[in-house]
């Protein structure tokens, strides 16, 4: 077996210490936030997450579903022109 060295070496290691770093940083700030309860809290007032109505829709879901579809047809949209404006011709 062929142990690395020179450029390859130090690659794996900046690689290594990216990711250890990468993985410190998500537990210090993500995980808290994941372990928050989504149970409403005692203040005043009730429940801040809704306009007083109780449990059910919050928003308009008419206009969610069109703005999904609106976003979908667009980068299909896009994507056909891209790909037809990228094409190489006369292969």
């Amino acid at each position: 077996m062929r142990l690395r060295t020179g450029p390859m070496r130090r690659n794996l290691i900046v690689t290594v210490r990216h990711l250890l770093a990468t993985t410190i940083c998500w537990l210090t700030t993500v995980a808290p936030a994941l372990a928050a309860s989504p149970s409403p809290s005692a203040a005043a007032g009730g429940d801040p997450r809704s306009s007083g109505q109780g449990p059910g829709l919050v928003g308009d879901p008419v206009f969610a579903l069109a703005a999904v579809l609106a976003i979908g047809i667009g980068a299909l949209l896009l994507t056909l022109a891209y790909v037809r404006l990228s094409g190489r011709h006369g292969v």
